[in-house]
């Protein structure tokens, strides 16, 4: 297991996520590298803790967001087909890749929603700098 560069921030990660579902009603969740490490508004037990699919493994290396399109949803983690993203962003503090901003749902992530995931991630990226 590789290091986490998001290591001791899960409790606050968890909170993010707690307030990204409530506004949007999706299942919300953070990653570092390798696994999920928060999750908010459910599949907590088939998702945290786990390893990230390859899918989310390449949208983290691009290091560009993504807004999977209906019918294209990205898994959440390898043999669980239960769980996918609609939308995935890549969380950057000073150059360094730390993880992903997950919406997770059957539905395509709405442009409010996107935006959220997108402020979320930048959010925890300014927070790792200081």
């Amino acid at each position: 297991k590789k290091y986490s560069l998001l290591g001791g921030v899960e409790e606050f990660a968890a909170q993010l996520c707690e307030t990204m579902n409530k506004n949007t009603g999706l299942i919300a969740a953070v990653t570092d590298r390798d696994t999920v490490i928060a999750i908010a508004g459910g599949g907590r037990r088939e998702l945290l803790g786990k390893q990230i699919a390859p899918a989310l493994e390449q949208v983290m290396e691009a290091r560009r967001p993504v807004l999977a399109p209906e019918g294209r949803l990205l898994p959440v983690c390898e043999g669980n087909d239960q769980f996918s993203a609609s939308a995935a962003v890549p969380i950057l503090s000073e150059g360094d890749l730390l993880g992903l901003v997950l919406l997770i749902g059957t539905e395509p992530a709405g442009e409010a929603e996107w935006k959220l995931a997108q402020a979320i991630a930048s959010f925890l990226g300014k927070h790792m700098e200081s």
